[in-house]
């Protein structure tokens, strides 16, 4: 009995296969690029138990256990850049998301020509590399020469020094990185609220609703299995933090590290000053396994809560 449902089911997927095959033979270009680029680095993951050597390669080199991860736990920073990731991250999440829904909304009521010049002027600091958004900040914020400094000046303010001014810093990075990203995360959600259908907005009118109660009442509700997708996703990352943004932003300011400093600039610099590769390998599991505990935490909790908003 079992041997025929195993052979009835082998039948049936090589059928469905048959039936599907165009779309199969489309989908190999993604499915080789995942394989290549995705699942066959996961080899190098064994680096992270051993002391590599450039001669040896990552199997000819000794294996040291946990070593690598005791070098980093050790560290008098471990924690200090920890929290850094961790509390940059948290208000990441919850600042683009809020603004980007309430500019979701503000879209939504507007002409169609305005929506698309609002769009582009949205989205297209997402399209910026960090370099040039580095630049861009130090053109506002150079000690002698940036534009607050001349601006503070003219009015007889002290200017300030941003680049030794750390307790200045997270609001800083949390400025930037709202400017430059919640365009992205506005479309998506601007895309949630077309697709809901216009009849229970006809019949909240209907009923006297106005524009707040009826986004209160239809809008956000309907939005809701979106943006538990997107924070549950968002949760898996964060022990990862943008190296573009607290390198290139900071500048890489040593006097800054205290409110600048994250898991991947320390790994960055660790890598360049010791060249330790096992260590970094060794962070970077550290970040995927805690990243992964997270997102299943994280849905396990919704799913208790609504099990019907849950991501599976």
């Amino acid at each position: 009995m079992k041997d025929q449902a195993i052979r009835k089911g082998s039948t049936g997927r090589w059928k469905r296969f048959k039936q599907n095959k165009e779309l199969f033979i489309l989908s190999l270009p993604a499915l080789i690029f995942k394989l290549i680029f995705n699942y066959l680095p996961l080899i190098g993951l064994i680096v992270a138990f051993k002391k590599f050597r450039f001669d040896g390669g990552i199997f000819g080199s000794p294996w040291n256990g946990f070593d690598n991860f005791r070098f980093f736990f050790v560290s008098d920073n471990a924690w200090r850049i920890t929290r850094n990731t961790v509390l940059y991250n948290l208000g990441f999440i919850a600042i683009t998301m809020v603004c980007a829904l309430i500019l979701a909304v503000l879209l939504n009521e507007l002409s169609s020509r305005a929506v698309k010049i609002y769009q582009t002027a949205l989205f297209l600091p997402y399209f910026l590399s960090w370099v040039v958004v580095g630049y861009i900040a130090l053109a506002f914020l150079e000690q002698d020469r940036g534009l607050l400094h001349q601006v503070w000046t003219f009015f007889g303010v002290e200017p300030v020094n941003w680049y030794q001014a750390a307790s200045r810093w997270p609001y800083i990075l949390n400025a930037v990185n709202l400017w430059k990203t919640v365009g992205f995360s506005t479309l998506v959600y601007f895309a949630g609220i077309i697709g809901i259908s216009p009849t229970y907005y006809e019949a909240a009118k209907i009923d006297g609703a106005n524009k707040f109660q009826m986004i209160r009442t239809i809008t956000l509700p309907l939005l809701t299995p979106l943006i538990i997708v997107l924070f549950i996703v968002a949760i898996g990352g964060i022990f990862r933090a943008d190296f573009g943004l607290f390198y290139f932003i900071p500048n890489n300011a040593s006097f800054l590290y205290s409110t600048t400093d994250v898991i991947d600039t320390y790994v960055f610099r660790a890598l360049r000053t010791i060249g330790d590769v096992g260590m970094s390998a060794a962070v970077g599991l550290y970040q995927s396994v805690v990243g992964f505990i997270l997102v299943v935490l994280s849905n396990w909790i919704i799913k208790k809560i609504n099990s019907d908003n849950a991501l599976w």
